[in-house]
């Protein structure tokens, strides 16, 4: 499921924040969370997705599941970190892999925030907002 947008970032006068998650009700729940927020999304069901939509238009955030399909979350991450147009976009693991040693490979893979499912909205509008806000404060 992608959300259209405009053909370029530069159309979207709210943030925009990618949101990648392979299960669709998660995914929903993501997009309704984001849009009751008042930011434009763009979502993605697997890894290769997600890389081509960071590419193509360069979100504010990412919100991303680490199981994924083709390529796990922690591959996204490093592709994206590698990448001089995506490296500096903020990622958001919202992931159910809960134990301390996944926390620390999923930070130490390049990830700026961490959220384990199942999450209470409070909490992700929170880690949403904070990481908008320092992105736009050193910008």
């Amino acid at each position: 499921m992608e959300v259209l947008l405009a053909s370029n970032k530069q159309a979207i006068t709210q943030p925009l924040i990618l949101a990648v998650d392979d299960d669709e009700d998660s995914l929903l729940l993501l997009t309704e969370v984001v849009r009751g927020n008042n930011f434009a999304c763009i979502t993605a069901q697997n890894g290769k997705s997600a890389l081509s939509l960071a590419q193509r238009y360069q979100p504010d955030l990412v919100l991303l599941d680490i199981l994924l399909p083709d390529l796990n979350g922690i591959e996204v991450v490093h592709h994206l970190r590698k990448s001089p147009q995506t490296q500096l976009i903020p990622i958001i693991a919202v992931t159910a892999l809960a134990k301390k040693e996944d926390y620390q490979r999923i930070m130490m893979a390049g990830c700026d925030g961490y959220i384990t499912k199942p999450y209470m909205l409070d909490d992700l509008e929170s880690v949403i907002f904070n990481h908008l806000c320092h992105t736009v404060a050193t910008a």
